[in-house]
């Protein structure tokens, strides 16, 4: 019986470690629903710890697109065609603008918006918006929010929409609003506040 006793108590260490992992796949088995298409399936929202009830969270924050100076934050890396239109159509420009808590640069800064906008409009100004608002501050530091939209920028009111986000901001949707607060028409420099409403988990 010696002889065979470490065998023994491998096979038995084996089977609970078995044992362990049948239960924990049939755990996770219980919280994918009877959807399943071979490639996709439905599973359950406690799976990623999601609540029940969405939270909506409303920021007011200033975006500060600069041009001009030493260290701009918004540089252009394609130039719009010789035969464009006024509206500088085909022309993209890359961003990694501040996010302040006031109007002015020097307010507590938030985040950052990173991404780049182009425009996309050959009658009006129009710009395609890309860009994740990142946050830096406070309990959402790390998070981003991401906006995808057309910008007319010269409307007192431009509406785009959220689609997504990281961290806590997870299968967030919503939309901002921008309002010019301050433009210089020499340097292109701009300050925007941005009414964002996200809904979220």
């Amino acid at each position: 019986m010696a002889k065979f006793l470490p065998q023994i108590i491998i096979f038995s260490l084996l089977s609970f470690s078995a044992i362990n992992l049948v239960s924990a796949e049939n755990s996770a088995i219980n919280l994918v629903s009877a959807e399943n298409d071979g490639y996709a399936r439905t599973l359950e929202r406690k799976l990623f710890a999601l609540k029940k009830k969405e939270k909506l969270t409303h920021f007011q924050l200033y975006w500060h697109d600069i041009y001009s100076g030493t260290r701009p934050t918004a540089v252009p890396i394609v130039s719009p065609p010789s035969n464009s239109s006024g509206t500088l159509f085909g022309g993209i420009s890359m961003i990694d603008d501040p996010l302040t808590e006031g109007s002015e640069l020097s307010s507590k800064l938030i985040g950052k918006a990173q991404g780049l906008y182009g425009s996309a409009a050959q009658e009006e100004a129009g710009l395609l918006m890309v860009m994740n608002f990142v946050f830096m501050e406070g309990k959402y530091n790390g998070s981003t929010i991401t906006i995808l939209g057309r910008n007319k920028v010269f409307s007192n009111v431009r509406e785009m929409p959220v689609i997504g986000g990281s961290g806590l901001f997870r299968f967030a949707r919503g939309y901002a609003q921008a309002r010019t607060h301050k433009f210089d028409t020499k340097t292109g420099d701009a300050t925007v506040q941005y009414n964002v409403y996200v809904l979220h988990y």
